[in-house]
């Protein structure tokens, strides 16, 4: 009696194969960090050989900055679609906040990989992830400009520096929830530095400290025309 053939192995197509290596490498990286990270694990959790991750990714670190390519290729997803649902620049600033927060509270395990062990690396800056990176936040810059040519935001504000200080309290705000301490609200989080942020830049918030201004000078004045008689008789 003749032995039923033995099932061949299943190949996967080159691109399922990447994403499994991809998302294996991101449980790993998350949990053990890039240095005790081994790529053998990956391969195990792959169910192939540790050669088979070197054939399509040839160093660990290059396969660190691909998972985070890919990572960043998901939050943009459909950013584009959800500002332009959004009427009004604030309400627009408020979202792209709450998103980047959202990110932050989701995936703090990845947030600290890209801070600690990519961002400051010297192979990051002109890399595709920086590429993407910075395709990421001038989301924010071209709002703000949008906010600058409406009106709504003062012409004299310097919009790199100011996305800089978004995403830069953000990083700082939010650093003890990335390493494991604390819980991160944010909705109250985006509300609050919305507010903050729209008080110093908005056209408004410039004409209210005018008036605010000018109303103070104007009760100078006023005190001084009171107290002008008393100095001269006291001069004369």
């Amino acid at each position: 009696m003749s032995r039923p053939a033995a099932k061949a192995p299943v190949r996967l197509a080159r691109e399922e194969r990447v994403g499994h290596i991809l998302s294996a490498a991101r449980d790993v990286f998350c949990k053990k960090g890039y240095e005790q990270t081994a790529v053998s694990e990956i391969a195990a959790r792959c169910g192939v050989v540790e050669g088979t991750v070197f054939k399509y990714f040839p160093t660990k670190r290059e396969l660190l900055l691909k998972v985070l390519e890919h990572w960043y290729e998901e939050m943009f997803g459909d950013y584009a679609r959800d500002l332009a649902e959004v009427a009004g620049t604030r309400e627009r600033l408020r979202l792209l906040v709450w998103r980047h927060l959202r990110s932050i509270r989701d995936y703090p395990l990845l947030c600290r990989l890209m801070f600690r062990e990519v961002r400051s690396e010297h192979d990051y800056h002109g890399s595709d992830l920086h590429g993407l990176n910075r395709r990421y936040t001038q989301l924010l810059v071209d709002t703000l400009d949008d906010g600058v040519q409406a009106g709504e935001i003062r012409h004299d504000i310097a919009l790199p520096l100011l996305r800089d200080m978004v995403y830069g309290s953000i990083e700082h705000y939010t650093w003890n929830y990335i390493c494991g301490r604390g819980a991160l609200d944010i909705d109250a989080t985006a509300g609050q530095i919305t507010a903050l942020l729209w008080d110093g830049i908005s056209s408004r918030g410039a004409d209210v400290q005018l008036q605010r201004e000018t109303r103070r000078l104007v009760q100078i004045a006023s005190r001084l025309e009171k107290a002008l008689p008393k100095v001269q008789r006291a001069k004369s």
